[in-house]
């Protein structure tokens, strides 16, 4: 069964937009879509400066190996650097089709 990870956050401060959406992409063709199991991903922002990231995983056994596999990558550590820690929430809900 399929399942959809949700991340929301906000971007930490002194992060300039244009540079984070620079590093998400980056790290969404770089790194993300190479990992196994990987369906879709996206990102988007909220009026009120939230933002949120997407992802569409083959199975919860395939998300799970992409976070051990990403956790010591630079692209995604410069990601994750963007983000303010304390706003950061994930979700995972599994598909019913």
């Amino acid at each position: 069964m399929a399942v959809v990870d949700i991340v929301t956050f906000r971007l930490a401060p002194g992060v300039d937009e244009d540079d984070f959406l620079d590093v998400d992409r980056r790290a969404q063709t770089e790194v993300f879509y190479g990992q196994r199991g990987m369906l879709r991903r996206t990102t988007a922002r909220g009026g009120d400066g939230e933002w949120l990231v997407l992802t569409l995983w083959g199975s919860a056994g395939d998300a799970d190996a992409s976070v051990e596999a990403c956790r010591d990558d630079a692209t995604v550590s410069r990601w994750r650097a963007c983000l303010d820690p304390p706003s950061v929430t994930t979700r995972r809900y599994q598909t019913l089709d």
